[in-house]
């Protein structure tokens, strides 16, 4: 629910946020899997500790990273204290461009740091924060934590080609279709921008229900 209490984003993408929210409910199936992160999250933070969710795929290049700024912006937006989150992969590549390009249209502030194979982007979703830097990295390299984190495996290939995530409190699986499919199409920026629209719904519902439990 939504409170004069939220905290505000950019404009752009406060009304971005504000249509998500009228679409409604997550179904059922998808709302099982979040309520195990809600849980987490709660667990974490009602005993005044931090609550670290580091969400992974494959290449840490599509969906972890969406995932990772849409949970901290619903965090932020329903201001729930204390989480911190982080994206990681099986492997490196690189955050990928089409993927930046949804955060942008989203309304999310992302500008370069650094170019290069990896190249390192800022994201900000509200003018006064430190920006968060991001690119491709395996889930347990810095800044992600070593220990003491919930593992959001948001791939099927990331959850069986980890059977065990070292430093993991635990491991929960919630899997998206990889947008990667609509690369190179004519419908690649509709395909995007499903997946960033689907994240978002769903990382706001956590964080509504985190806030609702708190």
């Amino acid at each position: 629910m939504v409170t004069t209490a939220d905290a505000r984003l950019f404009p752009e993408l406060e009304a971005y946020v504000g249509r998500r929210l009228g679409e409604g409910d997550v179904d059922d199936d998808r709302r099982k899997l979040l309520e195990r992160v809600v849980d987490g999250v709660v667990a974490k933070t009602g005993n005044a500790r931090p609550a670290r969710l580091v969400f992974i795929c494959s290449h840490n290049s599509r969906r972890s990273q969406l995932c990772q700024f849409w949970a901290q912006a619903a965090a932020h937006r329903f201001s729930v204290p204390g989480v911190e989150a982080f994206s990681g992969g099986t492997e490196a590549t690189a955050f990928n461009p089409r993927a930046v390009a949804a955060l942008r249209r989203a309304g999310f502030a992302v500008e370069f740091f650094s170019d290069g194979k990896n190249p390192v982007y800022e994201v900000r979703y509200e003018s006064e924060m430190e920006p968060i830097q991001a690119f491709s990295k395996v889930y347990d390299a810095a800044p992600n934590p070593r220990a003491g984190f919930v593992a959001v495996m948001t791939c099927s290939s990331a959850d069986a080609a980890c059977p065990s995530v070292v430093g993991a409190e635990e491991r929960i699986a919630v899997p998206y279709d990889d947008p990667k499919q609509g690369d190179g199409s004519e419908h690649e920026a509709e395909v995007y921008d499903d997946r960033c629209r689907q994240i978002a719904r769903e990382m706001l519902y956590v964080f509504s229900r985190v806030a609702a439990l708190s």
